[in-house]
């Protein structure tokens, strides 16, 4: 997996930004050496692939505050990676916004990937209690102090 802190090394089979071609000459040629760091962006999976493309989730209604909780008998179905993580995650309720934090994927591939689970049994979705208007009162006094 690839260390985000540090610096991405350039691909040797571009052209380099601050030589344009053609100006000094040819450009000169960067040696290819394989398995320099080849297994960096192997791992990467888009997320239009997680989700076969879907963008719409089956479920309506989710929201990122949406809780999430699967039963332990939900991690011996037969789940893909992604699948996985999300039921050993949910065995304590996580919401939707979490769930996307811990897969790194956008929201909206959280929700699909949620919505999946959901309609073939393997998790429960409700929402999260609604707050007081007290308690967004509360907030929105704190957020005024900053």
């Amino acid at each position: 997996m690839r260390d985000f802190d540090l610096p991405r090394l350039p691909d040797p089979r571009m052209i380099p930004m601050n030589q344009p071609a053609g100006w000094r000459g040819p450009v000169p040629a960067v040696p290819v050496t394989p398995n320099q760091h080849d297994d960096v962006d192997d791992r990467f999976v888009r997320p239009f692939v997680v989700t076969a493309g879907r963008t719409v989730p089956v479920l309506d209604g989710l929201r990122i505050e949406t809780l999430v909780q699967a039963p332990p008998s939900a991690l011996s179905a037969p789940l893909r990676f992604e699948e996985r993580t999300v039921v050993q995650l949910c065995l304590t309720p996580h919401s939707i916004a979490e769930i996307g934090a811990a897969l790194r994927v956008p929201i909206g591939i959280a929700k699909v990937i949620v919505s999946d689970l959901a309609s073939a049994g393997h998790v429960t979705v409700r929402d999260a209690p609604e707050l007081s208007t007290a308690a967004i009162e509360r907030i929105r006094d704190l957020v005024r102090a900053l």
